[in-house]
């Protein structure tokens, strides 16, 4: 056993096979001295440092959280985990199998642990805080097997509010690279947790929360599948998706996820109702192939974050914290944006379209769309994107997100196809170079978009072309879309392929000085504090699907729970106009009143904030619109002031380089009222909060466009009392006053 310094503490296989040579009984009385001596000692450095032969324990800063890792009969890896001296997670397994039918989970010995501890603070390009603590003691078990000589190290790390744990495959002479069967990490609970759940699925995170106890699931999960999606793609055993956000009957919440996927398939959790166990479901390829690995390589970090507070998941950098450093050095041109765009108006069923022409017999390269008839409802034209442009020049936006302006929404069969779309070629009434000059006048960017159709093949062949000509015209960011089946058709949209795919996007955009927003990708795991770049993603049920299918009110009360533990989501909220019947044969309604919809831009945390309805319903409520005139999208603190996962969340943030504060207030269908505790202010200041909020009858299915605006002066040593509506909200601004 090696001491090193105060932080290190270093457990070596030299001692065990010495102590296995005295105990051969040479020189037995002089070794039996000697050998009592040694275990003496180890015994009692093992109580001072929780160092042992067959168990090692570590704790959390705080000393809070408690890690166990084992040995176990047969070799197998295990570990326990304790939250206050209360267990969290029982004996669980480690480890994985291997194609054919290699065992990478048994067999194994200890052959050294490190300890090691860091504390440090650091600056991200943009976040919901300026600074992010790092703090974390470590611990690294190296494994071999004593049959094969195969290596496996397993690093732990505990936070004062989680875990995280990942596989680091060593380069070795006996296995150079392998294909995973299976992995068979555990999370053995031991308890019927109320869980927050949308079913396991490689090629959709779409589906809405279905919230219930662990043990329900099995009889919920085959209606809960049944939503129409473009494209599924269900786990055959029964599992739920990552982020899951779980509640104990006595209050301890857990949120398990992922961190750092990289070139790995993303996982999800099957579940063992009877024993309420999950494992790893990693996600397969269409051959069943569930990963293929290098040796030199590491998994991504398996996560939970655990509290008897649920302000404090919500608060949690531990995901984040557990990704590399930027990879970016100079940052300085990716900028936090708020846009509008040419968008919303597809989904109300108002007549706008993204195709020009209805002639869906079209070769893309070989057409002329110059003769084709256009079709008249074409919403990117150059007349109708000026409009936009207009508007949020005078409403101080940054930019106009333009989808539908290049050759190829023609074809209702694309699917099939794997050459779709342009990304370099615009529709003939799409005048790039005249409304870059436009925009640019206006000191308004355009945001490019890239739908693929999920025709991931023919996207990347254009790839580099299509940033050129973005950076040629004068465009910085862009959105992707994966709509529908992957092409290739061996692959799922969360499978390591694709995984990889995402990441050489955003590389690429990088090297071109491209902000990247990805819709129905995997869901991120914090790799936007490595590519500050990959500005934010959708990668869950997003607003557009309050224009058919539906989201309950209780929806943008459960996803900061459980999306947006990954990373910022491009959520698309503002829209004031929630009755869609008003446009035509839609009959879709909003789950939410109007300042609910105000209160999204402060409790869904993005850098990337939209606001999503028509230029003409903003002008009908230009007293509301204010809010979002005036809300900021990057800040330097935030204070999770109340949070129930799936009835409320109440967040206050102070916005960047600004004496300014914004408040958000959401809730389920249930009316409540919230309480702010205004002390993240300043003491001894005075401040103007402007107040919106809902209408004494309110709801968002009875009177969702009721809302009230007032005025007062507050303080650091003031409390807010405001009644929240049905499926309502609030916003508050806060400035200082002269």
């Amino acid at each position: 056993m090696i001491l090193e310094g105060n932080s290190k503490l270093k457990y070596t296989s030299a001692s065990v096979h010495h102590f296995s040579i005295l105990e051969r009984g040479e020189q037995r009385l002089f070794l039996r001295l000697n050998r009592m001596k040694k275990y003496i000692l180890c015994f009692w450095i093992g109580i001072l440092f929780g160092v042992n032969i067959q168990a090692q324990t570590f704790s959390s800063p705080n000393g809070q959280l408690k890690l166990n890792f084992t040995i176990e009969e047969g070799g197998s890896p295990y570990y326990s985990l304790g939250y206050k001296d209360k267990s969290v997670v029982k004996n669980s397994k480690l480890g994985f199998t291997i194609k054919p039918s290699y065992s990478y989970d048994s067999e194994f010995k200890i052959e050294n642990i490190d300890y090691a501890s860091f504390n440090k603070n650091w600056t991200p390009v943009w976040g919901p805080n300026k600074e992010v603590n790092n703090h974390y003691n470590e611990m690294l078990v190296h494994l071999i097997q004593q049959k094969t000589g195969w290596k496996l190290d397993i690093r732990f790390r505990l936070f004062d509010d989680g875990l995280g744990f990942r596989y680091e495959f060593p380069i070795q002479s006996e296995l150079r690279h392998f294909t995973i069967n299976n992995e068979t990490t555990t999370f053995n609970l031991g308890k019927d947790y109320k869980a927050f759940w949308i079913p396991a699925d490689y090629d959709t995170n779409e589906f809405p929360v279905s919230t219930s106890q662990l043990s329900e699931v099995s009889k919920l999960i085959d209606d809960a599948r049944k939503e129409s999606l473009a494209a599924k793609a269900p786990s055959k055993s029964l599992a739920v998706q990552t982020p899951l956000m779980l509640k104990s009957q006595d209050g301890l919440y857990i949120n398990i996820h992922e961190a750092a996927l990289v070139n790995f398939p993303a996982m999800s959790l099957t579940l063992d109702e009877k024993n309420f166990s999950l494992s790893s479901n990693l996600t397969p390829d269409k051959n069943g192939d569930r990963g293929f690995i290098q040796t030199g390589s590491v998994s991504p970090w398996r996560t939970m974050i655990i509290s008897d507070d649920a302000r404090k998941i919500l608060s949690s950098n531990l995901v984040v914290n557990l990704n590399e450093p930027s990879k970016i050095e100079d940052t300085s041109w990716i900028k936090p944006i708020k846009y509008i765009g040419v968008w919303w108006e597809y989904f109300t069923g108002g007549g706008s379209t993204w195709a020009y022409s209805n002639n869906q017999d079209i070769r893309i390269g070989k057409t002329d769309y110059t003769t084709l008839p256009p079709n008249g409802t074409h919403g990117a034209n150059t007349k109708h994107v000026k409009e936009y442009i207009d508007f949020a020049a005078e409403n101080g936006f940054d930019a106009v997100l333009v989808e539908g302006w290049n050759e190829g929404w023609e074809d209702n069969q694309a699917y099939r196809k794997e050459h779709i779309y342009s990304f370099t070629k615009a529709y003939p009434d799409f005048d790039v170079k005249e409304l870059q000059a436009y925009a640019k006048s206006k000191n308004v960017k355009i945001i490019m978009h890239h739908e693929t159709t999920s025709s991931v093949v023919d996207y990347e062949r254009q790839l580099n072309d299509g940033f050129k000509f973005m950076k040629d015209n004068g465009y910085d960011a862009v959105k992707t879309g994966y709509v529908g089946p992957i092409i290739p058709r061996s692959e799922y949209h969360d499978g390591q392929w694709m995984v990889n795919h995402y990441q050489y996007v955003v590389e690429t955009a990088a090297r071109y000085r491209i902000m990247v927003n990805s819709h129905e990708a995997v869901r991120p795991t914090g790799l936007y504090r490595t590519f500050p770049n990959w500005i934010a993603q959708e990668s869950a049920r997003g607003t557009e699907f309050e224009s058919f299918s539906g989201n309950k009110p209780d929806h943008t009360t459960i996803l900061p729970f459980t999306r947006l533990i990954g990373g910022p989501m491009d959520y698309t909220p503002g829209i004031f106009e929630g009755d869609l019947s008003v446009y035509g044969n839609n009959k879709a309604q909003l789950s939410t009143t109007l300042t609910k919809q105000l209160a999204l831009y402060v409790t869904m945390y993005s850098p990337l904030q939209m606001a999503a309805d028509l230029i003409e319903n903003y002008k009908k409520y230009p007293d509301a619109f204010q809010f979002i005139k005036d809300v900021a999208v990057d800040w330097d603190s935030s204070y999770i002031l109340e949070a129930e996962p799936g009835d409320y969340v109440t967040i206050a943030r102070k916005a960047k380089n600004k004496n300014e504060w914004f408040v958000g207030s959401i809730t389920d269908e249930n009316p409540r009222e919230a309480v702010v505790n205004l002390s993240f202010l300043p003491r001894g200041e005075k401040f103007e909060a402007t107040i919106y909020k809902d209408g004494k009858q309110a709801s968002w299915n009875h009177n969702p466009k009721s809302y009230e605006i007032s005025k007062q002066q507050v303080k650091s040593n003031e409390t807010l009392k405001i009644k929240v509506a049905p499926g309502g909200g609030f916003a508050i601004s806060i400035k200082a006053l002269k």
